[in-house]
């Protein structure tokens, strides 16, 4: 069944929610023909490549065949056409990457950075699970990559589920551990170490830290797989409010901020934008197709729209 409403307003993942998330994840495989209005169609999807095609069988040629897939051996050996017949590719290694960082710790309304990304990373695990792909990934921390090795299994999905919910509970305001803003050029690093070609790969983060090194990261992933970005972010990020008093954090400085001052307001305002320009810029750049999903709703029916498949409305 679907995740439920009381689901989505915890505040922390759990791994019931994600589980039940299955139903959310029967969606079309991102490598499957788009839509019209999906953002992976056209110039957006032009760096998914779709699955291949495998061998399957050899059988006698039936009228209206592709004469180009005429088999001449076995036609030869028998005095009769026979045509080989192909397959949509399955079992594809699928990593999907969960952010789990302390900058994810922050949300100004419905969802934390980090619990959105749970939630959206749960529903890519899902979408390769039942398009018949072994699914693995990595959850990573300012100090940890916790890797599952991919498997077309369900129990693969729930160990990689529960790193993901374990993770999502252990963050506190109260953690002491530095920022490693390197920490996702590390992780793509991993990738690159083991997704050789016709890999899927899903990036679930806010992209804090990017570099112009994280771009060649991306692009040389890229080169040889299937990588999709889901770009996590809060709407304080693009626009803050007219009034009100906000604390910001900054590992132990503490600034409060009123938003009824216009300077105060505009200076952070700038600052927030540029960051989330930033890294809408370069992954542009990187010609990686990337969605983008807020905090403000919950994540599942952001990727129904990014993806075209607006359910019905209800009379």
């Amino acid at each position: 069944m679907p995740a439920r409403q009381d689901d989505i307003r915890q505040v922390f993942a759990s791994v019931d929610q994600l589980m039940r998330l299955e139903a959310d994840g029967r969606l079309p495989d991102f490598h499957g023909r788009q839509r019209a209005t999906s953002q992976l169609a056209g110039r957006h999807g032009s760096r998914i490549r779709g699955r291949g095609l495998d061998f399957d069988q050899l059988r006698h040629y039936q009228r209206g065949d592709d004469l180009r897939h005429l088999d001449w051996r076995a036609t030869q050996r028998t005095g009769h056409p026979f045509v080989r017949s192909f397959a949509e590719e399955r079992d594809r290694p699928t990593l999907v990457l969960c952010d789990q960082r302390m900058d994810m710790l922050f949300g100004s309304s419905l969802l934390l950075k980090a619990t959105a990304a749970a939630h959206v990373a749960a529903v890519a695990a899902w979408v390769a699970f039942h398009a018949g792909d072994r699914v693995g990934g990595i959850v990573f921390t300012d100090q940890l990559l916790d890797t599952v090795t991919p498997h077309r299994s369900r129990q693969r999905v729930s160990d990689l589920l529960t790193r993901i919910a374990r993770h999502n509970q252990a963050l506190s305001t109260d953690n002491t551990t530095p920022r490693n803003e390197g920490q996702l050029d590390r992780v793509i690093s991993r990738c690159l170490a083991t997704a050789h070609h016709d890999q899927t790969v899903c990036i679930v983060s806010d992209f804090a830290g990017v570099s112009e090194r994280t771009l060649g990261l991306l692009r040389q992933l890229a080169q040889h797989n299937d990588v999709l970005a889901f770009q996590i972010y809060d709407p304080l990020a693009v626009d803050l409010p007219r009034s009100g008093v906000v604390t910001v954090a900054e590992d132990e400085a503490r600034v409060t901020l009123d938003f009824g001052h216009d300077r105060s307001r505009a200076e952070l305002a700038n600052f927030l934008q540029q960051r989330f320009h930033e890294v809408d810029d370069l992954l542009r750049r990187s010609q990686v197709p990337h969605l983008k999903i807020s905090t403000a709703e919950p994540s599942v029916p952001q990727i129904r729209q990014a993806l075209g498949l607006q359910r019905e409305q209800q009379p």
